[in-house]
């Protein structure tokens, strides 16, 4: 995976050997905050390649954001060099911020001597050039509920009166599914990796019965639950059924989950608020199947699946059901 030491760049080396340093500060809608919110200060680098930087694309662009938080993408591709900037690939950028060819020179410019792993997304202070935060959540927690005055979409992901239920949904998404993938794909042993497929698959049929009389994973209203959970199932069918052999059922067997996910990606009142904008299925293949060698030597990235991610799905019918009922 490589890290930096020191502010070194280690290619071979791996978080599991260092105590590493974070970037855990907070924007806040506070005029005397160390980072206010403000329109065009911040920065959000990201691959669309990574569910957990995807978190964060969404976040910002369902709650109309593009214009205030600027970003930038990675190549989907991680080498010896770590995420690096290739604008002649497509959907990809330059740095638009720093001028740096890899992701690690924006570390190294906000610490010199930082020491830790160099990973998507990353939150940048335009004004002082520095890291404010590297952690999706947060990050996705701070653009639902600082940015308000900034956003164009009417549109509250993070409602106070749902905060509870959405943080245990998120939790139980978070152990169960979005990580339940990778704990199979990198699992040491055959015993480990089935104990983690029937967790997840568990997990999975859970939620495919909770979405059975519900549009959303909190009730009849999109909040960051479903921002949380949607990563995992759009990359499911095309990488983590084949690569990291999570293959019990593919997603689009499933009765609600699929319905569900296709609902998500189609969300969208506005060009400017589309979700299936923020979706890139080459960058996700790409980034899994050639950079993960050890577990896919020949780099080798599979075709298909073909799936038709605009398909009717007729998830509108259960709000309008609990409106009706209520």
């Amino acid at each position: 995976m490589g890290v930096l030491d020191n502010g070194e760049w280690k290619p071979d080396a791996t978080r599991d050997e260092y105590d590493h340093d974070s970037f855990d500060s907070r924007v806040r809608a506070a005029t005397d905050a160390t980072f206010p919110a403000e329109a065009d200060r911040y920065h959000l680098y990201i691959s669309r390649a990574c569910p957990w930087a995807h978190r964060a694309a969404l976040t910002r662009r369902l709650l109309g954001l593009d214009g205030v938080v600027s970003m930038d993408v990675v190549d989907p591709v991680r080498r010896d060099a770590g995420w690096e900037f290739t604008p002649a690939r497509d959907g990809c950028t330059a740095d638009s911020v720093h001028g740096a060819e890899r992701l690690y020179e924006v570390f190294q410019t906000a610490d010199p001597e930082y020491t830790g792993p160099v990973t998507v997304p990353v939150l940048v202070d335009r004004e002082t050039g520095t890291i404010v935060h590297e952690e999706s959540a947060d990050i996705s927690r701070m653009l639902a509920t600082e940015f308000t005055e900034f956003q164009s979409a009417d549109r509250d992901l993070y409602p106070e009166s749902l905060r509870g239920e959405i943080d245990d949904a998120i939790d139980d998404v978070h152990a169960g599914v979005n990580t339940g993938v990778y704990d199979a794909g990198f699992a040491d042993s055959q015993a480990e990796y089935e104990a983690a497929v029937e967790d997840l698959f568990t997990a999975m049929e859970r939620w495919d019965d909770r979405l059975a009389d519900q549009r959303y994973a909190v009730g009849d209203q999109l909040t960051l639950a479903d921002v949380f959970l949607f990563p995992t199932l759009y990359r499911f069918d095309a990488v983590y059924h084949t690569h990291f052999k999570c293959n019990v059922r593919p997603l689009v067997d499933f009765d609600h989950l699929w319905d569900y996910a296709r609902d998500i990606y189609q969300t969208g009142d506005a060009e400017s608020t589309t979700v299936a904008a923020t979706c890139n299925m080459d960058h996700a293949k790409a980034h899994y199947y050639r950079s993960h060698t050890d577990i896919n030597p020949t780099g080798f990235v599979p075709v298909g699946p073909e799936a038709d991610w605009t398909a009717t799905h007729g998830r509108a019918a259960l709000a309008a059901d609990s409106d009706s009922s209520s």
